[in-house]
């Protein structure tokens, strides 16, 4: 069963990460949701819908995980770009070939971590767009896929953004299996 790392930032965006954690879990994926702070903490999200972590940060980095997948929403965004630890994660995911997906301003994430250099990426409108970023194309679609690096536009993208991740991960039958019930066309 695929292993899946979803850090939780106070001010994330709730429509992403719900739906992320949502569908890979309909994917039998094993996901791991870790609150930032040292202790597992309520998150409260950029609307105030307060989340629930699995665990805090540090206690889930002492496990071997498939795919990172990071959600954004402000300030969330700018507490993941803000943290070592999560840097130092997407750099040695990256460089493990696992997977590393983000979608809205968490692609920003990446892109300090220095791992869309060299390659196709998409954000919201604004964040990996201004930036100048060695030898990366910038993507207008949904979800973009280059290598073991997934990115997404934003909330309105995130349903494809997870599916995709499940068929990336674990194939087109499932997420066959996940996207029919949800009723999308």
């Amino acid at each position: 069963m695929p292993k899946i790392l979803i850090p939780m930032a106070q001010g994330c965006e709730e429509l992403e990460i719900v739906t992320i954690i949502d569908l890979l879990r309909r994917a039998q994926f094993d996901v791991v949701t870790a609150s930032l702070e040292s202790v597992r903490v309520e998150v409260v999200a950029s609307r105030g819908v307060r989340l629930i972590a699995d665990t805090c940060l540090d206690e889930a980095l002492t496990q071997a995980y498939d795919a990172v997948v990071l959600a954004g929403g402000l300030p969330g965004a700018d507490h993941l770009n803000n943290d070592d630890r999560i840097i130092d994660l997407v750099r040695n995911m990256a460089a493990d070939g696992k997977w590393v997906a983000a979608v809205c301003a968490a692609p920003r994430v990446l892109a300090k971590a220095g791992v869309l250099e060299g390659r196709r990426a998409t954000s919201y409108p604004g964040t990996l767009d201004v930036m100048d970023i060695p030898g990366m194309s910038y993507a207008s679609e949904s979800v973009v896929i280059d290598g073991n690096i997934v990115t997404s536009r934003g909330p309105g993208t995130t349903m494809e953004f997870a599916l995709t991740l499940i068929e990336l991960i674990k194939g087109r039958a499932t997420r066959e299996q996940v996207e029919g019930p949800l009723l999308r066309s």
